[in-house]
């Protein structure tokens, strides 16, 4: 039984990799986006200070405006495209999922894998945002950086895991992600945004990202459970899409025993 399972969950995780790999466009996005990304906002933005409030030592800290954007932007990008590429491979695959589930596929197992998806995705993203970001300034940790992208990377491709499963349409997928996104991060930053530092910002996705890549990038103490905080949203997008899952798959109808004779 439980060597099936594995069987049947290899499967389906080899299935959403390829989804990705063959994404050819959200890879080509991904190699131009970022460095053109990250370069207008350096040619755009000074180096005047900001005041950003670091809610780990609950200290003001005064850091460089264009550095603590680019941070920003990077955070942007890796929330985009993961989105963008878990929705996209999410909702085409929705008719071949039903009948995997059809076919004696637990939904719980199927959810796995795509997650497994967003765990790879997340990770290759968020490391080259991270190694893009040293051509324009090298910040003071970068593997921490690279953490904290991580983590609100994680977040946004559990969101497009959700509502690959959730919506019916591109359109609407899109708009959420890219409004969401837009919103999250720039809020985060003190420069675009006067009431950065407020205490409802806590409630977003990419909070504690955000505080959490700030640490390392300006050789702050590191707060660890600032981390493990920004694991919560993807954790909740991932078990929203499986009861969402459940319920469009109708679980309760599915006859998978074999018929008599």
């Amino acid at each position: 039984m439980a060597f099936s399972l594995l069987t049947n969950y290899l499967t389906a995780a080899k299935y959403a990799l390829l989804e990705q790999i063959r994404n050819r466009t959200a890879l080509l996005l991904l190699i131009i986006f970022v460095p053109a990304w990250y370069y207008i906002f350096w040619l755009i933005i000074t180096d005047d200070p900001l005041s950003f409030l670091f809610r780990a030592a609950n200290v003001f800290l005064q850091v460089n405006g264009r550095h603590l954007t680019l941070l920003t932007a990077g955070l942007y990008t890796v929330t985009l495209i993961c989105g963008f590429m878990i929705f996209s491979s999410s909702r085409k695959n929705t008719q071949f999922d039903r009948r995997l589930v059809l076919c004696g596929y637990r939904q719980s197992l199927l959810i796995g894998a795509k997650m497994t998806a967003v765990i790879a995705v997340s990770v290759a993203v968020s490391l080259y945002v991270s190694i893009m970001l040293v051509a324009f300034w090298h910040p003071a940790s970068l593997p921490v950086v690279w953490l904290g992208f991580l983590g609100s990377a994680l977040g946004y491709g559990a969101l497009g895991l959700m509502l690959g499963v959730l919506v019916r349409g591109e359109l609407e997928g899109f708009f959420v992600i890219i409004m969401v996104s837009l919103m999250d991060t720039s809020l985060q930053n003190p420069l675009g945004n006067p009431i950065a530092n407020q205490d409802f910002l806590a409630w977003f996705p990419s909070y504690a990202p955000m505080q959490f890549i700030v640490a390392g990038a300006f050789n702050q103490q590191i707060p660890w459970s600032y981390l493990m905080q920004s694991l919560a949203w993807p954790v909740g997008f991932a078990l929203s899409g499986l009861a969402i899952f459940l319920i469009k798959t109708h679980v309760w109808s599915a006859n998978t025993s074999p018929p008599s004779a």
